[in-house]
């Protein structure tokens, strides 16, 4: 899938529908969205690499298991390179790496997370958006590394009140896991 255009097409169209709809949900309360500066630029970078750092060892925690291997789970990983795609490849590397990680982020971390956040307050909302965030990808094993993956980031949204952050630490694990996948081939 990631060596082909109508999977980039099919993304955008995707990601392009659930913005719309994130967006009739806030509008006319465009704060929901936390699409905002971070509280303390350091503080996010600390929460931010403890993030990466902690999904990092229980992803290998987690790949140890005899269970099927979670990266390979979703059916994007490449089974050998394909030059003649490369094209389509950095197409759907943007759309893995940059507008999910964005409308994910928005729709999670962002509208999700401040709404419920007001009816059920902190606590609850990061667990429940991180339980959200994991059930959306509709991967059974990767279960256990995207829930406390959308937890924490859940949780660096608390503390920042921003979503920036969130994103770039999104955007950095799904490139990532490409490479990764992608040098292993």
């Amino acid at each position: 899938e990631i060596y082909s255009w109508s999977s980039f097409a099919d993304g955008i169209v995707f990601y392009g529908l659930i913005m719309g709809f994130v967006v009739l949900i806030a509008i006319n309360r465009w704060g929901l969205f936390a699409l905002r500066p971070p509280r303390t630029a350091a503080r996010a970078a600390g929460i931010a690499i403890t993030i990466i750092v902690s999904i990092t060892v229980w992803e290998f925690v987690v790949t140890a298991l005899p269970f099927e291997d979670p990266g390979k789970e979703q059916g994007l990983t490449p089974k050998h390179w394909e030059a003649a795609h490369a094209s389509a490849f950095a197409a759907n590397v943007v759309l893995f790496c940059v507008v999910a990680p964005i409308v994910e982020e928005l729709t999670f971390r962002g509208v999700g997370q401040s709404l419920l956040r007001e009816r059920f307050g902190a606590a609850p909302a990061i667990v429940l958006v991180g339980i959200a965030f994991g059930a959306w990808h509709g991967l059974l094993i990767a279960l256990l590394i995207l829930i406390p993956f959308g937890s924490a980031l859940a949780y660096l949204r608390e503390r920042t009140d921003s979503v920036l952050p969130g994103m770039v630490v999104h955007a950095l694990f799904n490139a990532a896991a490409i490479a990764a996948a992608v040098s292993s081939i």
